[in-house]
């Protein structure tokens, strides 16, 4: 569809004419641009303030995976006004604004529509030094892969709406999905991360793919070293995985290979399409080390694997 859309070339956008980035990032200056993104989506859990802060959560964080720093947002909103009691809407847009707060942004104004179904999430403007951003086009042969946060997403989310998720494993998704990815980002500029995207909808393997692609490169994975969210695998092996895992598992089906050990539950969870991920960072061994520090202050980073050389077509391997 987008390569029958004219295209007019422009010098000045840094990013964002590559299906594998995850920003738009447009040059101001040589040490001054502006990081462009929109996000928005239909509730994934039952309470509206925790969706508000999910969404808007989820919107500012592809502006962290260019290692860019926001400055303000507008409000993306579809409604059933009719259907709904306004009050839903006032704890929907008072969690994106909290979260704004926390990220040291403020929610400039937005747009709403009448919807049938609620949906939610911001526009993001921020800046990012051009020589300093970070994008999916620079993974070299021997970086390692380091996660920020655990995997599961999906299948929790899928689980809660079977009435089937206990309290305990919903909570630690929301709070994971409305932790800011802000202190991750500052962490990877200033260890020299090579590239970076954020981990959503198309699974920890098809994020990890994109980054491959863009930088001509392959990867290996070890599936055992992924963190998991408390009941993710408890969920995927009953039988909760979202539909989105398994389109996920189709697309990826030419580019992984698996190895020997690896099981069906392992591979719905890798494929498990993300809400509010973490960053997968790609960055020099050497660097490794003082990355998970850093980040380990604040939240999790975890080596799940390493980069490769290519061998043919873009492949990633995945071991038990």
């Amino acid at each position: 569809m987008l390569r029958q859309l004219p295209r007019r070339p422009d010098a000045n956008l840094l990013l964002g004419d590559n299906p594998a980035d995850d920003a738009a990032v447009y040059r101001l200056s040589d040490r001054l641009a502006l990081v462009q993104t929109v996000d928005f989506f239909t509730p994934i859990v039952d309470d509206p303030y925790d969706f508000g802060r999910i969404a808007a959560a989820n919107s500012l964080s592809d502006v962290y995976a260019v290692g860019g720093r926001p400055l303000h947002a507008l409000n993306v909103v579809g409604f059933p006004i009719k259907t709904l009691p306004v009050d839903v809407l006032t704890a929907i847009l008072r969690g994106g604004a909290d979260m704004a707060a926390e990220a040291g942004i403020s929610i400039i104004g937005g747009h709403t529509v009448d919807d049938e179904e609620p949906k939610y999430g911001l526009s993001v403007t921020g800046t990012v030094e051009p020589k300093s951003m970070v994008t999916t086009r620079g993974a070299q042969p021997g970086d390692r892969l380091i996660l920020t946060k655990p995997i599961g997403t999906g299948v929790v989310g899928t689980a809660l709406k079977n009435q089937a998720a206990s309290r305990a494993h919903t909570n630690s998704a929301v709070a994971w999905m409305t932790k800011l990815n802000r202190a991750a980002s500052e962490s990877m500029v200033v260890s020299g991360a090579s590239a970076c995207t954020d981990v959503s909808g198309y699974g920890l393997l098809g994020h990890l793919l994109d980054v491959c692609r863009a930088s001509g490169v392959d990867a290996h994975i070890s599936a055992h070293d992924v963190p998991l969210l408390p009941g993710a695998e408890e969920y995927a092996k009953s039988g909760y995985s979202p539909a989105g895992t398994h389109t996920n598992l189709e697309y990826l089906a030419e580019s992984v290979r698996w190895l020997n050990g690896v099981d069906e539950t392992s591979r719905l969870l890798l494929a498990d399409p993300q809400t509010s991920g973490g960053l997968l960072i790609a960055l020099p061994e050497a660097s490794a080390m003082g990355l998970i520090r850093r980040i380990g202050r604040a939240s999790i980073a975890v080596c799940v694997g390493h980069v490769a050389a290519p061998a043919g077509e873009t492949v990633v391997t995945v071991a038990a």
